[in-house]
C-alpha cells in the first residue's frame, strides 16, 4: 500500500442535480483529489451548466467511458485513501446497497470496499421530503419512496461507509477524514 501522503482522495458524481452546485464548490477547496462521472454525470453536469465550475476545479477527471470500468484498478493500485460519492442517486444507492458492480460508479464502491478504502456517501434521499435543485435554478419539492430511504439505511450498515443527509455532514466527514490522515 502506498503511503497516505502520495494517495490521493477519490470522489465519484451520479447523475443528480440535488446539491452538485455546492458538491462542485466543496470540491474547489480539496486538493489532490481525482473526480469520476457517471455517464449520467456527465449530461446533469452539461444540463444544468456546471461545466465550467468543474473543470475550475483543476482536478483529473475520469468518465465513464469503458464497459469494464477500467479506472478502478486505481483502488488496486493504492493509489486513493478516501472515496466520495456526492450526490447519489437513488439508483446508485439501491445498486450498492445490494452488490450491484455494473457502472463506474458502483464499481468504484466496490473496490473501494475490496481493498478497504474507507467511503463517504451523501445520499440525495435521505428524507421523505426534500427541495432539489432542477435545471435553470429552480427548487422543486422531491419526495423519496420508502424504498429509496430504506435502500440509504441499509447502505449505512456497510463497513467503512459513511452516508451523510447534508452538505455540512458532508464537509464535516471529509474534513474529519482528511484530518485523520495525518
Amino acid at each position: 500500500m502506498k503511503a497516505v501522503s502520495t494517495q490521493r482522495l477519490a470522489w465519484a458524481i451520479t447523475g443528480s442535480g440535488h446539491y452538485l452546485r455546492e458538491s462542485l464548490e466543496i470540491l474547489s477547496t480539496l486538493q489532490d483529489v481525482d473526480i469520476f462521472l457517471s455517464r449520467a454525470a456527465a449530461e446533469i453536469i452539461q444540463q444544468y451548466g456546471f461545466q465550467a465550475q468543474l473543470e475550475e476545479t483543476g482536478h483529473r477527471v475520469y468518465q465513464d467511458k469503458t464497459a469494464s470500468s477500467v479506472p478502478v484498478e486505481l483502488f488496486y493500485q493504492g493509489k486513493y485513501h478516501t472515496l466520495v460519492i456526492a450526490p447519489a442517486t437513488s439508483n446508485t444507492i439501491a445498486k450498492m446497497a445490494y452488490g450491484f458492480s455494473d457502472s463506474l460508479v458502483t464499481n468504484l464502491f466496490a473496490q473501494a470496499g475490496k481493498t478497504r478504502v474507507p467511503s463517504i456517501v451523501f445520499a440525495c434521499d435521505t428524507a421523505p421530503e426534500l427541495e432539489s435543485e432542477a435545471p435553470r435554478e429552480n427548487m422543486v419539492k422531491v419526495y423519496p419512496r420508502q424504498i429509496d430511504l430504506d435502500n440509504v439505511a441499509k447502505l449505512a450498515c456497510f463497513e467503512a461507509t459513511k452516508v451523510v443527509a447534508d452538505m455540512a455532514e458532508l464537509t464535516h466527514a471529509i474534513h474529519e477524514r482528511l484530518i485523520g490522515l495525518k
